[in-house]
């Protein structure tokens, strides 16, 4: 009887879309953290406050990043201030890149700032792959934090978190990009030091 296979064949064809969803979907953070182990240890859970990296050209663009940036800080035990005098300045740029199917990076402008700075910027840095796969081009988030003594001017801590997904994904929205970057930047924070890890996105 014709019904019994259509309804195989529908099945299965849903089963495919299912699975080609889940393909496309976002993949594993890249994460790379770097930090001064005895100045780490040295710094005590203060006050920090949560600016733009120098240079940013799009602070509006980074509110979201800042606020999830923020939220982490908190549980890790921070005391998120608005006063710039506070003892540590958390500074964020979020650079954004359209990633073409041969692995090719061309950027797109979204609160561009400068190198984050320090002794270990540029190093093991901003590699990335196209994780996820799936066809065509895809959009990619970088979120840089580093974690700035103020009255040293010292970067005690700082890290980097990639991933990139279709632009039609649910995770382009800058809340819930914000929200997955910085869950894994700081996911068993401090982290190694120099390590790039792999982090598996939370849903």
């Amino acid at each position: 009887m014709p019904f019994p296979r259509l309804t195989n064949v529908l099945l299965a064809a849903t089963g495919a879309l299912a699975l080609a969803a889940c393909a496309t979907g976002p993949g594993p953070v890249e994460v790379t953290r770097f930090h001064d182990p005895a100045a780490l240890s040295a710094a005590t859970r203060g006050a920090v406050v949560v600016t733009a990296a120098p240079g940013a050209t799009d602070t509006l663009a980074l509110t979201p990043y800042q606020g999830a940036v923020a939220e982490q800080l908190r549980a890790q035990g921070y005391e998120v201030s608005g006063n710039n005098a506070a003892r540590y300045r958390a500074e964020v740029r979020v650079d954004r890149f359209q990633r073409a199917v041969d692995g090719g990076r061309s950027p797109v402008s979204v609160g561009v700032g400068g190198s984050t700075g320090g002794y270990g910027s540029g190093v093991g840095l901003g590699v990335g792959i196209n994780l996820g796969g799936g066809g065509g081009a895809r959009i990619g988030t970088e979120l840089a934090v580093t974690l700035r003594d103020t009255t040293t001017g010292q970067s005690v801590w700082e890290g980097r978190a990639e991933v990139d997904y279709p632009a039609r994904s649910e995770i382009a929205d800058a809340r819930a990009n914000a929200a997955l970057l910085a869950d894994a930047l700081f996911r068993d924070f401090p982290g190694n030091n120099g390590e790039t890890v792999r982090v598996d996105a939370r849903r």
